[in-house]
């Protein structure tokens, strides 16, 4: 599922990210921050602020997930998004995914999400994810997903999804 092929069943497909792709990830990272757009800032003040935090997100999932897969999702052969992914050995870990504008609310989330459960399921282990309390589309698409809130803290949650034959812990 995560290798430079199509999704099953998906008009997505992913494949790593390249240095190529720097300019479209921050872009899009961008969209993704409409809080920060809303800020009173001068634009060359916002640019670096958007900057800064994009630099954040790549270097504390590198720093988090060193293993993490970082991939750029395509429809059609164009740039849709952005996936990383690390497949840990307790869990899958969704670090982050990002959709073009234009793309979100159309189902390609749903698409992408389905396809790391089935990775989940094959691994037998939980594919996690972490919502801000400022996404509530994000949230809501997880929560139908089967995802189930794990652990709450302010403006932020831990979402689930367990597959359904994952094995049983037995205590002694």
């Amino acid at each position: 599922m995560l290798g430079s092929s199509s999704l099953v069943g998906s008009s997505l497909s992913l494949r790593p990210a390249a240095p190529a792709d720097e300019a479209f990830l921050a872009r899009l990272h961008r969209s993704t921050r409409p809080d920060l757009e809303q800020l009173p800032l001068p634009p060359p003040l916002l640019d670096a602020l958007m900057a800064q935090q994009y630099q954040a997100l790549i270097q504390g999932a590198g720093h988090a997930y060193a293993g993490a897969m970082h991939c750029v999702i395509e429809r059609a052969g164009e740039r849709a998004g952005a996936l990383i992914v690390d497949i840990g050995a307790n869990e899958v870990r969704l670090v982050y995914l990002a959709l073009l504008p234009v793309l979100r609310c159309q189902g390609y989330g749903a698409e992408i999400l389905r396809g790391l459960q089935q990775a989940a399921a094959q691994a037998r282990a939980p594919l996690v994810a972490t919502v801000w309390h400022t996404n509530p589309r994000a949230r809501s698409l997880y929560l139908r997903m089967g995802f189930v809130v794990d652990a709450a803290e302010p403006g932020v949650e831990r979402l689930v999804w367990y597959p359904e034959a994952r094995p049983m812990v037995m205590l002694p």
